[in-house]
C-alpha cells in the first residue's frame, strides 16, 4: 500500500510517501506543484533504476534512515539498551494526523518497543518548513544520535555553504564541493558556538544572492549540534541535523530533537534569507512590547571596562543621551569585588565600594535623561575566587583539573538548586530596580557537552521572563557564540560579535543576514581605535555600519571630536527617522561586481522604499566603481534615488556623476539590470543610497 502526504505554501511543496508501511521518505521538495498533482504517480516517478553491483531495490532515503533497511549511508537514529547492546529498530507505519499546514507521522517498532514521531509544519507567510522528531521507549535506553526529520539535498548543486568562525570573526562562510561521502560538522562546545553556526545553504548551479534556486537549513538549538550532508553512491543526497552526538547522557524513555527550520526559494540565496529573517522576527522572537521602536543602545563596556565610577558614568550617560542614545547598559564590573575577570562571578550583589548608595543614583540619573536602563549578567558562570564557589564548590560543572576560560568555570545548570539561587539573585536585582534590559553573557565553552546544561539555562530564562515580562534580554556569548532560534525564542537581541571593527563587521553582518533580521542584530559604533583589531577607522564608516542593524554606541563618548560628535548625531538621527520601516525590512545581499565592495539593500515590506549600504573594504582592482545592481524592485516603476552622504565625497572624486549632484529618477528595470553608478571613494568608506518608488 502506498500512502502519500503533502504540505504547501505559495512558494514550495513537500511531498512524503510510504510504501509497505515503511518509514516515510521525501518524494519531492521544491517549487510549488499543482494542486491536481497525482501523488501516487509521483511516488512511482520518484523510484530509481537498478543496475549491476547494486541491491535489487534502492533502500529508501527516509526521514529517519534505518540501518536495518540496508541503507548505505548515515542512519538517522543510533541507540542502545541499558546493557549496552546496540538496538536496530525496524519501524512500521502507525498513524498520521493532518491539519492545515501540519502533518504528524508515527511509526512503531514492536520488537524494540519504540515509537518514532515526525512533525512537519509549513508557514504560509514566512515560507519556513519546521520539522521535529521524537522517540519514545517503553523502558529507558541510551541515545547516541537522533536526527531531526531528514531532508534530501538537490543533485543539481555543485557546492554547499556552511559557517565557521572564531571570537571576533563569526559567520565565516565555508564553500565545500559536493562529492561522494559526507561533509560532517559537529559542535561539542556545549553552546551554539562561534565555530559552527548551525546553518547550511545549498544553492543550485548558477545561483547567486539575487537569482536562482536555493535550499537552506537552520537547527534551532543552543547546546551544540551535528550536521551531516552526505552523497550516497547512487547519487542521492541527504541532510541531517540534530543535537551533538552523545550529549543526552542519562538513559531515558523520551527524546526529542530541536526544530529544524528549512526553506526553498526561487529568488537566490536572498529568498532563503528573507524567509529566515521574517520567521525569526515575526514567529520566533516574542517582544515585551512589539509596538515600541527599537531604542538606540549605549553600552559602557569599552568606555570604562571594570573601572566603575559614578560621576564618570553619569557624565558618559549625559554625552550618550546628547548623541541620541535611548538606552544605557551597565556592563561587567558592578557586583561583588569584580575588578577584573578573575573573580566574583556568581556573587550577584552590588559592589558597595563602587556603589555605596546602590545602583539607584545611576539608574535615576539615566532615567532623568529619558533613557531606559539595562544591566549585565553572566548567570551560567562562576569564578573559583567567589563567595558562592567557596560555599558550593559542587555547583561547578566538570572536574577540578579542567582548563579555565577567563579564570571561570560553568555552573551546573541541570541542578535545580543552582537555578533557584540564580533566579533569586537576579530577581532581587531586577525586582528592586527599574531595569528593563539584561545583557546575558556566556564567556566560555563547557568542559564537556551536555544537553541538560542547555535545558537548565532555557528553564532559568523562561522563569525570569515569566516573572519579568517587560524585561528584554540580549544573548551574548563572547559576542556571537550563542545565536540560534532556540535562544531567540527566549531573547530579543543578539550581540553579533565582540568586534566593533567596522570593516570586520561588514563581512560578519553580511553573512549573518542569511539568517538574522536587523531588528534583533545589535551593531555598535566602537571607539576610534578598535581594541580587538588595532585598526583606526573614520567615524563615518563606523556610524553607517552600525546603522545597518539595531544601532548602538560602545565607546567612550569623551573621546569624540566636535566633527565626530556631529557625524554620529546626524547618522543616529537618520536611523531614528527610518527605524520603523527598516527594522521590519528585508535585508537583501547584493551581487557586487567589485570584489572590494560588500553591499546590501534593505527593502521595505511593501516595496515602496529601500536603502542600499555600499561598503568598500579595500582598493578596487579597476579605477572607477563598477555599477551596482539592485534587487527585487518593480521593473516598471520609477524610483527617486538619492546619495544621502554625498557630502562625504573626497576631493579626489573629481567628476560629476549624477548621484553626486542630487536625486535622480530611474526605472526599477535599469537599477536591477545596469545598476547604480556611484562616485569614486577610498577604501574603508561607505556610500548610502535611499530610494523611493514614485
Amino acid at each position: 500500500m502506498i500512502r502519500c502526504w503533502r504540505l504547501d505554501c505559495a512558494r514550495q511543496t513537500l511531498v512524503l510517501g510510504s510504501h509497505r508501511d515503511h518509514m516515510a521518505e521525501v518524494l519531492y521538495w521544491g517549487a510549488r506543484l499543482p494542486d491536481t498533482e497525482d501523488l501516487e504517480a509521483l511516488f512511482h516517478a520518484h523510484a530509481l533504476d537498478v543496475t549491476g553491483g547494486m541491491l535489487d531495490e534502492n533502500p529508501e532515503l527516509s526521514i529517519c534512515p534505518e540501518a536495518t533497511r540496508s541503507f548505505p549511508g548515515q542512519p538517522g537514529l543510533i541507540l542502545r539498551a541499558l546493557d549496552g547492546t546496540p538496538m536496530l529498530p525496524k519501524f512500521c507505519f502507525l498513524d498520521a494526523e493532518e491539519a492545515p499546514g501540519q502533518l504528524t507521522l508515527r511509526f512503531r517498532d514492536l520488537n524494540e518497543h519504540l515509537t518514532y514521531t515526525a512533525h512537519f509544519a509549513i508557514d504560509p507567510d514566512t515560507h519556513i518548513l519546521t520539522a521535529r522528531a521524537g522517540l519514545a521507549a517503553t523502558s529507558p535506553v541510551h541515545l547516541h544520535w537522533l536526527a531531526a526529520p531528514v531532508l534530501p539535498a538537490p543533485q543539481l548543486s555543485d557546492d554547499m555553504h556552511d559557517f565557521a568562525g572564531r571570537w571576533c570573526g563569526e559567520f565565516q562562510m565555508n564553500t565545500t564541493p559536493w562529492s561522494a561521502g559526507i561533509r560532517y560538522r559537529e559542535n561539542r562546545t556545549g553552546r551554539t558556538g562561534h565555530e559552527h553556526f548551525p546553518g547550511l545553504i545549498v544553492p543550485l548551479r548558477g545561483t547567486t544572492n539575487t537569482q536562482g534556486q536555493c535550499y537552506a537549513f537552520h537547527y534551532g538549538w543552543s547546546g551544540g549540534h551535528r550536521m551531516v550532508a552526505e552523497e550516497l553512491p547512487d547519487g542521492r543526497r541527504q541532510v541531517q541535523f540534530g543535537h551533538a552526538a552523545r550529549t543526552q547522557l542519562a538513559p531515558d524513555t523520551h527524546f526529542e530533537t530541536a526544530p529544524l527550520y528549512a526553506t526553498f526559494a526561487n529568488h537566490g540565496m536572498n529568498g532563503c534569507a528573507v524567509a529566515f529573517q521574517r520567521h525569526l522576527r515575526d514567529r520566533i522572537v516574542t517582544w515585551p512590547d512589539a509596538k515600541r521602536p527599537r531604542p538606540v543602545h549605549y553600552n559602557c563596556w569599552e568606555a570604562v571596562y571594570f573601572d566603575h565610577d559614578l560621576p564618570v558614568l553619569k557624565d558618559i550617560a549625559d554625552r550618550a543621551a546628547a548623541l541620541g542614545a535611548e538606552r544605557f547598559v551597565l556592563d561587567d564590573g558592578w557586583f561583588g569585588n569584580r575588578d577584573d575577570d578573575t573573580r566574583a562571578l556568581s556573587d550577584w550583589e552590588v559592589d558597595p565600594r563602587k556603589y555605596p548608595d546602590g545602583l539607584d543614583p545611576l539608574i535615576d540619573h539615566v532615567h532623568s535623561l529619558g533613557l531606559s536602563f539595562g544591566i549585565w549578567f553572566e548567570p551560567e558562570m562562576i569564578n573559583p575566587d567567589s563567595n558562592i564557589f567557596r560555599a558550593h564548590p559542587n555547583w561547578a560543572l566538570g572536574g577540578e583539573d579542567q582548563i579555565m576560560g577567563r579564570q571561570q568555570m560553568a555552573l551546573n545548570m541541570a541542578l535545580p538548586e543552582v537555578r533557584d539561587y540564580l533566579f533569586d539573585r537576579m530577581a532581587e536585582v531586577l525586582g528592586g530596580h527599574k531595569i528593563d534590559y539584561v545583557k546575558w553573557d556566556h564567556n566560555r565553552v563547557l568542559p564537556a557537552p551536555d544537553a541538560a546544561q542547555t535545558l537548565g539555562s532555557y528553564a532559568l530564562i523562561d522563569r525570569l521572563r515569566q516573572a519579568f515580562p517587560r524585561v528584554e534580554i540580549e544573548s551574548c556569548a563572547s559576542g556571537g557564540g550563542r545565536i540560534d532560534a532556540g535562544i531567540l525564542s527566549r531573547t530579543q537581541r543578539v550581540w553579533l560579535s565582540d568586534s566593533n571593527d567596522a570593516i570586520e563587521r561588514l563581512a560578519i553582518q553580511h553573512n549573518a543576514a542569511l539568517f538574522l533580521p536587523a531588528a534583533i542584530t545589535g551593531s555598535h559604533v566602537g571607539p576610534r581605535l578598535c581594541h580587538t583589531s588595532g585598526r583606526t577607522l573614520d567615524i563615518r564608516l563606523r556610524a553607517w555600519v552600525a546603522a545597518q542593524r539595531h544601532m548602538g554606541f560602545e565607546m567612550d563618548p569623551r573621546e569624540l571630536t566636535e566633527d565626530e560628535a556631529e557625524v554620529l548625531t546626524r547618522v543616529t538621527t537618520w536611523w531614528k527617522a527610518n527605524r520603523d520601516w527598516m527594522m521590519a525590512a528585508d535585508i537583501l545581499r547584493l551581487d557586487a561586481a567589485d570584489s572590494s565592495v560588500t553591499a546590501e539593500q534593505h527593502r521595505a515590506r511593501d516595496g515602496g522604499r529601500f536603502v542600499a549600504f555600499v561598503g568598500k573594504a579595500r582598493t578596487s582592482d579597476q579605477i572607477a566603481p563598477r555599477p551596482l545592481r539592485l534587487a527585487r524592485l518593480d521593473a516598471d516603476a520609477m524610483y527617486r534615488v538619492a546619495l544621502i552622504n554625498r557630502d562625504d565625497a573626497h576631493h579626489l572624486s573629481r567628476g560629476n556623476p549624477a548621484l553626486k549632484q542630487g536625486p535622480i529618477e530611474l526605472s526599477g528595470a535599469y537599477l536591477m539590470n545596469h545598476g547604480l553608478t556611484l562616485p569614486w571613494s577610498f577604501p574603508e568608506t561607505m556610500w548610502v543610497v535611499e530610494g523611493t518608488r514614485i
